[in-house]
């Protein structure tokens, strides 16, 4: 089955988005590289990123940690590959905590996604359907959320809501293939 060049997929959490990105990515028959964007700040998170790896185990995913120079990562992709990118919530979080340009990093993610040579799926969290939340930070995380998620819907080919383990497609045509369609969709 062939991706598209940029494919978004959103939900909330714990709504299958990092699931189904990931059948997406098997089935394409690519060699896969996971670019992992989240740090073990807490035993929360590093139990997710168990998780997470656990689920990739013995499936010929090729890792790379990439918790702040996503785009550098990316860069290195090569044409015989697909990268999947978990998640870009927790990216631009990174990023919002030690103070970089967040608009520069936007920047230089679309460009080096304009030229990648490889497809790639982007997961984040699609947050602004829930409450406000109580604290500016959050709040603040929330509003460039939302910013960074319209930027790359206008720039992917396909953007799939996942919700309940569901895929929805709000933009393009899901990709074909008379074998996986069923698996997938």
């Amino acid at each position: 089955m062939q991706l598209p060049p940029i494919t978004l997929v959103l939900g909330g959490t714990a709504s299958g988005k990092s699931a189904f990105a990931e059948r997406l990515v098997r089935v394409s028959r690519l060699a896969k590289v996971y670019l992992a964007t989240a740090e073990a700040h807490d035993s929360e998170t590093a139990e997710r990123i168990a998780i997470h790896r656990k689920r990739r185990s013995g499936q010929g995913w090729r890792t790379v940690e990439a918790p702040r120079d996503l785009a550098r990562a990316l860069a290195q992709i090569d044409a015989e590959e697909v990268a999947l990118v978990d998640c870009m919530t927790l990216w631009l979080s990174n990023l919002m905590l030690s103070d970089t340009d967040l608009d520069e990093e936007r920047d230089l993610l679309s460009d080096v996604l304009d030229q990648l040579p490889a497809p790639v799926v982007l997961v984040s969290n699609d947050v602004g359907g829930g409450l406000v939340p109580d604290s500016a930070p959050a709040r603040a995380l929330q509003r460039e959320l939302g910013r960074l998620n319209q930027q790359l819907a206008a720039q992917a080919d396909l953007v799939v809501q996942v919700t309940a383990g569901l895929p929805l497609i709000l933009k393009g045509t899901a990709p074909t293939s008379d074998t996986d369609r069923a698996s997938l969709w």
